[in-house]
């Protein structure tokens, strides 16, 4: 959409430009005046016509010593063979992958049933909140089968969601959680409504596998015609076993992250580790992704919402549409760690520090052991896949990881994510951000835990 468009400036140099199409992937940055006239366009061509001649690229002198000697391939020519750590992985990716889920949730610390404080002096003497029934935050993970588009087959496919409620409707007499819940109760409703739609309708959607994107836009027309009034931010992922792939979209400051074991003997440039040296480092488990949050301005989200009435154009920009989020597909593997959580946690806990309480949990249940990578794949190989432990133990990441948040949402002494930011934007801010706080981890396994013959891995 065009509210989703990056541009440069005219006064910007190329090297910024070339930054910007990098880091977004794009082959095409609109130049914008401050006017709001698109001045041109900068292509990948640009990048290239800028940083040769045409000597350099053109003419018969360049061809002849550049290029002539490349042109086609011997009769003889063969593939070679994948390195030997490329091996398991190959053989690995010819088998379905599962997830096993757990989640956790923590209300704000100074809340109570009637009012939310600010400080510890305006809760009182009484302990901080623990009762998840008094978070805004709300969640939903549920498995269904559902068809296949590309080869008509039915197959079980999971799907889970935060969103988080927007408390400054407390002011307005407005129950923040009222929107976020129901939202991700009817997120919920149409996946198990279309794992359990009759074939013989004819209407074309005898369950259709729904990207995150149409289950979280048809969740948020139910909730405006429920006439349910609120706003929250959301986030929605769909895990396709089959194809390996993690699918999501998510709109405002919720997200997801992905934590994988990375070789640094065998990773590619943009993937090692190049500042801590070899003998220094105790593991290899790093951020292979990190959803991209998506705000008006500092601690203003993007989100879904509804004030009881149709909004003018005007007001109408105050609140998004599922097409707005960021939708994106990312490759998964075997042993990755999915993260999925609102504000509370990434608000408060920095991404090294949830990758160290990850791999702790690993540790401490034997899915790494020194962080020798190729050990956990021989495991694999010998069918040891640990993953009846995996489900049952999986729920205490997601616990830790609320725990540390609530810890540090708490202390003062500290400069949180939130703070960092906060004086980024010329805000004094210092220590957490006390906040309601939900994390679901999905943990990727070769074996359902469904299957019984894993009980003798353990």
């Amino acid at each position: 959409p065009i509210s989703q468009v990056i541009y440069g400036r005219p006064e910007e140099t190329v090297g910024v430009c070339r930054t910007l199409m990098a880091k977004l992937g794009i082959k095409c940055l609109p130049i914008l005046s401050k006017q709001g006239r698109v001045e041109g366009l900068v292509t990948a061509r640009d990048m290239n016509d800028f940083g040769l001649s045409a000597t350099d690229k053109g003419g018969k002198k360049s061809y002849l010593n550049n290029i002539s000697e490349r042109v086609g391939l011997s009769s003889d020519t063969s593939m070679a063979e994948p390195p030997t750590y490329m091996h398991a992985h190959l053989a690995l990716e010819q088998s379905p992958l599962f997830v096993n889920i757990g989640m956790h949730e923590l209300p704000h610390p100074w809340k109570t049933e009637d009012s939310v404080g600010f400080s510890e002096r305006d809760h009182g003497p009484r302990e901080p909140s623990m009762d998840p029934e008094l978070s805004e935050d709300a969640y939903f993970v549920t498995r269904v089968n559902l068809e296949d588009e590309r080869d008509q087959t039915l197959r079980d496919v999971t799907y889970f969601g935060v969103a988080d409620g927007v408390g400054s409707w407390r002011q307005y007499g407005v129950s923040p959680k009222e929107f976020s819940h129901r939202l991700m109760e009817e997120c919920e409703n149409i996946l198990l409504e279309a794992c359990h739609r009759d074939k013989d309708r004819g209407d074309g959607k005898f369950r259709r596998v729904i990207s995150p994107a149409d289950v979280l836009q048809q969740a948020y027309e139910r909730v405006k015609a429920e006439n349910i009034i609120g706003s929250s931010t959301a986030c929605v992922a769909l895990f396709d076993c089959v194809r390996h792939q993690l699918h999501f979209s998510n709109l405002g400051d919720s997200g997801i992250i992905v934590l994988r074991h990375i070789d640094s003997d065998v990773a590619g440039t943009l993937k090692r580790d190049r500042t801590t040296p070899r003998t220094e480092r105790t593991t290899d488990l790093r951020v292979a992704f990190i959803s991209q949050q998506q705000l008006f301005s500092f601690n203003h989200p993007y989100q879904l919402g509804w004030t009881g009435e149709d909004l003018t154009t005007k007001e109408r920009s105050s609140f998004k549409s599922a097409v707005d989020s960021c939708t994106t597909s990312i490759h998964v593997r075997r042993g990755d760690i999915i993260i999925m959580a609102t504000d509370g946690l990434f608000d408060n806990v920095d991404i090294e520090d949830i990758a160290k309480i990850a791999l702790e949990w690993e540790q401490k249940w034997g899915f790494i052991r020194g962080g020798d990578i190729v050990a956990r794949e021989r495991r694999w190989e010998m069918g040891n896949s640990l993953t009846l432990l995996s489900s049952e133990r999986v729920g205490e990441l997601a616990q830790e990881l609320c725990n540390k948040a609530r810890e540090l949402s708490l202390d003062n002494t500290i400069d949180s994510p939130f703070a960092q930011l906060a004086k980024d934007n010329d805000i004094m801010w210092s220590g957490g951000m006390p906040d309601d706080c939900t994390v679901i981890v999905a943990h990727v396994v070769g074996r359902s835990a469904d299957d019984m013959m894993d009980v003798g891995d353990m």
